[in-house]
């Protein structure tokens, strides 16, 4: 019989090349919804450090061909899928008491979102939005799906973490103010999403009265 191995250190890590040419892609094709790569592939919008090269023969490919620009793609024939438009900002939620530990969506089914050692992957991927909304364990790209809300249920000194639906139907406090580097605060009950250590002295996430502890989002 055959065993899988755990690891294969003589594969290599083709993260970076992909990366490279979803970002060749959307510079060339996707038009104002090049932002949605980025949040797609948790790269930073900004000073990302990726080289695409030149791309100014596929632009003038496209041009030539007289294609539609993206949005019609989107209007006409995948009107499904979400624009995106609305993400600030993205990617692992760390604490500056404990950086080495991110928010996590915690077990599933399950509704606790947890503090985790960083590995930023989907569990751990977060998405603040303009409507003050921020969605953990990854982004739902149809309409017809709907995105795990944070939440403060305005009781008990835990956090939530249900469909943003739901959680409004049950009249939980959804809405969040958060700058880069800052707190982040409930809108509604004004308690802040930070970080606390327990009686078996491990820390874990909590929602209470704001102390002034500073949260980032770290892309990958």
């Amino acid at each position: 019989a055959h065993i899988e191995r755990a690891t294969k250190p003589y594969l290599p890590d083709f993260s970076g090349m992909m990366k490279r040419n979803a970002l060749r892609v959307a510079e060339v094709w996707l038009d104002e919804y090049k932002p949605n790569v980025n949040i797609a592939w948790n790269i930073p919008l900004e000073n990302h450090g990726i080289d695409i090269g030149d791309v100014s023969e596929r632009k003038k490919l496209r041009d030539r061909l007289n294609c539609k620009p993206f949005k019609w793609y989107m209007d006409n024939v995948y009107p499904q899928l979400e624009p995106l438009d609305n993400v600030l900002a993205y990617g692992a939620l760390t604490n500056d008491l404990k950086p080495e530990n991110c928010v996590d969506q915690g077990p599933i089914p399950g509704n606790s979102p947890i503090l985790y050692p960083c590995h930023y992957y989907q569990p751990q991927l977060c998405y603040y939005t303009s409507s003050g909304e921020i969605y953990i364990g990854g982004i739902k790209s149809h309409k017809y799906n709907s995105n795990r809300c944070l939440v403060d249920s305005g009781t008990g000194v835990y956090p939530g973490l249900y469909e943003c639906k739901m959680a409004k139907q049950k009249n939980f406090h959804v809405l969040w103010d958060f700058k880069q580097n800052g707190p982040i605060q409930n809108r509604e009950t004004k308690r802040c999403l930070e970080i606390a250590m327990d009686q078996d002295h491990v820390y874990k996430l909590v929602v209470e009265q704001c102390s002034g502890q500073m949260v980032s989002t770290v892309a990958s």
